[in-house]
């Protein structure tokens, strides 16, 4: 599933990072710090925070994570969207919690392997 796709979907906002809604969504994960996320987190994860500032984009990028999407109505600041901008990372955002759109999203296929 397409970032694009999740972004209609799931009634987000796109906050910044247009030109990367084309990624593929691959799987999900949940976190607000930064650490577990790079240990944890795999190339193609839409990530699922309340963080906000500039410092989750290295991550993204670092972690080649296909978007980041906070929750609970957090809004990133303008040097965190420019960021964004510049790298094609989309930063999504919703009113909803991380644990409802987490449901939501797996139960639309996204990160479910079939077995």
């Amino acid at each position: 599933m397409k970032v694009r796709q999740i972004l209609g979907d799931f009634h987000l906002a796109l906050s910044a990072g247009e030109k990367g809604l084309d990624r593929e969504v691959t799987g999900g994960y949940c976190g607000d710090l930064l650490s577990d996320v790079m240990a944890n987190s795999s190339g193609g994860d839409i990530w699922i925070t309340t963080q906000a500032h500039k410092n989750i984009l290295a991550v993204a990028v670092l972690k080649e994570l296909a978007a980041i999407l906070l929750v609970n109505g957090r809004q990133p600041d303008e040097e965190t969207r420019t960021k964004a901008d510049e790298e094609g990372v989309p930063v999504l955002v919703s009113s909803l919690p991380a644990y409802r759109l987490a449901g939501e999203l797996f139960s639309a296929g996204v990160g479910k392997t079939t077995e």
